[in-house]
């Protein structure tokens, strides 16, 4: 899931690779390979400056890009990285690999989902969750779970900017904001 919402420019940088890359029937390939750069960014910070940095000449970025990922993208990734810095937009790489994750699942029905449970539940629990939530969203669901025992029970759920918290600790505040309001004063 992304962490920050996509700017204009990056969905419409997304949209025109997953475009082409569609045409090309390579969506999936392409989708691992822009996946695979954004981790290369959010791993090593400081390489994501060095692209960024107006003081770096085009050439050597251009030529570091070549070097680093030329060895196992494909041409086309290769010609995207390319127009994205002749454009100047390499700092905006990062929120395109998400734009463009989106797009793909979007495009071929997934949608994630963050599950938080006050207890790990086990692999046939997990599934029939799975499919209880891709069945309500008519998608393909892909369920991250995360424990958290502070809501006590039930559970929480979260589809990019939608949360249903059916959790006991929302339930308990809900009925003890009830009792105070019903309260005499």
């Amino acid at each position: 899931m992304a962490l920050s919402q996509p700017t204009a420019i990056s969905i419409s940088y997304a949209r025109a690779l997953l475009e082409l890359a569609t045409a090309q029937n390579q969506a999936q390939q392409v989708g691992g390979e822009i996946a695979a750069i954004r981790q290369v960014l959010d791993s090593d910070p400081s390489f994501g400056a060095f692209l960024f940095d107006p003081a770096i000449s085009r050439s050597v970025r251009t030529a570091t890009l070549e070097k680093i990922f030329a060895p196992s993208a494909s041409p086309l990734v290769m010609n995207f990285l390319r127009v994205v810095d002749r454009n100047g937009r390499l700092n905006h790489l990062g929120e395109i690999a998400a734009a463009f994750a989106d797009l793909l699942d979007e495009q071929i029905g997934n949608v994630e989902v963050e599950l938080i449970v006050a207890q790990r539940l086990s692999d046939a629990d997990m599934e029939r969750v799975r499919q209880q939530i891709g069945a309500a969203m008519n998608r393909n669901a892909i369920v991250h779970q995360t424990v958290d025992d502070a809501i006590i029970g039930g559970m929480i759920l979260r589809v990019r900017d939608r949360m249903i918290d059916a959790s006991v600790r929302y339930q308990l505040k809900a009925m003890r904001e009830k009792l105070l309001a019903a309260a005499p004063r």
